[in-house]
Formats: C-alpha cells, structure tokens, sequence
C-alpha cells in the first residue's frame, strides 16, 4: 500500500527505522518507500538527507529515475532485514562480515568529506568540521542509509535487537530498557492491545 503519511520512527535507531519503513501497524501493510516520492518523504522525515538537496534531486530527476533508486532502497531493506533476522538476539561476531558485502559495495561508492565551517547554531563564534557528501545522483541517496547500516551493526548488541510481539505487527528496535523487558514497538499500540486481549480473556475465563 502507498503512504507519504508520517512514517514511524520508534527503533532508537537510524538502521533499524529503516527496516520499519515497511510496517503493519494496523493490520493493513504500509510501505513509506513504496515510490520515489515517498523515499523521497521518508528520507526528509527521517533526516537523512537535507531539505534543499532533496529539492535539487526532485528538479534533476529524470521521469521513472526516482522510482528505480526507491526500487534498490526496497531491495537494500530486505536483504538487510535478512541479516538482522538471522542475528538478532545474540552478540554479533567478525565472522558476520563475509555477509556484508552488499553493504561495502555501496559503502565504496560514497563521496563524504569534511569541511571547517562556523559553528553558529550554538550562539558562538567557533569553527567545528562538519560532515558533508556530494549528492550527484539520485542513486546518492542510498548512501546516508548505508551509512546508517553499517554503523547499526558496528555501535549495536545485536543482543537487544528485537521484533515486536504484537499480532501481525513487523516492527523492530533496540531494547534499551534497564532491564531489556521491552516487547512492544509501542505501548500506545501493541501494548495496549496486548492488554486489550488480555482482559477480554480474563472476562472469558470469569464465564
């Protein structure tokens, strides 16, 4: 199903809200990158890639080019849904990167640099290097999500990686609750249908 409504972002992490841009939040399947527009969308919600360059690769595009890059972003999540998958819930070791290779390849084909600007979002007058990339194609895109990935499976324990256990819901996160008793993507939605269910059993039992 198309959607450009706002995506959800309730992974504690940039990959992982990647993997949550397809989701059944509500027992209809939503897929916020479903079209080039709606990469587009979810690249701006996300804040992966500034406003004014996304605008400028909108304005460049070719007809249908935006399309095959939300295409290759599909593809991308679904192969590195597999992995998380396989992983999840135990530590990650070296041996894991024999697996990565898709994700190198397009590592290698970032253009990242640094540069020494002013820092004056603080209200000061100092200098500080400030992370930039050249956006020359729409296919550019995919490197601020790869970017994500990488440092997802170097920065996280895949120990605390886990899949919602609402019904039918698909949504993933790190558990970062003291006692990694996390279980829902959300208490506002599984949660309290979770305890929905649960009362209406007990109502049963009580019969």
């Amino acid at each position: 199903m198309l959607s450009h409504s706002p995506a959800i972002f309730i992974a504690d992490s940039p990959g992982l809200d990647f993997l949550n841009s397809i989701a059944t939040p509500t027992d209809v399947p939503v897929d916020w990158i479903a079209d080039g527009d709606g990469f587009l969308d979810w690249l701006a919600q996300a804040r992966l890639v500034p406003a004014d360059e996304l605008d400028a690769l909108k304005a460049r595009a070719m007809p249908g080019e935006l399309d095959k890059v939300a295409d290759q972003a599909r593809a991308l999540r679904e192969w590195f849904r597999g992995f998380v998958r396989k992983h999840m819930r135990r530590p990650l070791t070296a041996k894991a990167a024999r697996e990565l290779e898709p994700l190198n390849r397009l590592l290698e084909r970032d253009e990242a640099f640094s540069q020494v600007v002013p820092r004056r979002a603080d209200g000061g007058d100092r200098l500080h290097l400030q992370h930039m990339r050249r956006w020359r194609s729409p296919e550019s895109l995919l490197l601020p999500i790869g970017e994500a990935l990488a440092k997802f499976v170097c920065e996280e324990d895949f120990s605390d990686v886990k899949a919602c256990e609402g019904h039918s819901c698909t949504l993933m996160f790190v558990d970062r609750t003291r006692g990694r008793g996390r279980r829902w993507c959300s208490m506002a939605i599984c949660g309290n249908r979770a305890k929905q269910a649960a009362h209406r059993n007990r109502l049963k039992e009580k019969r």
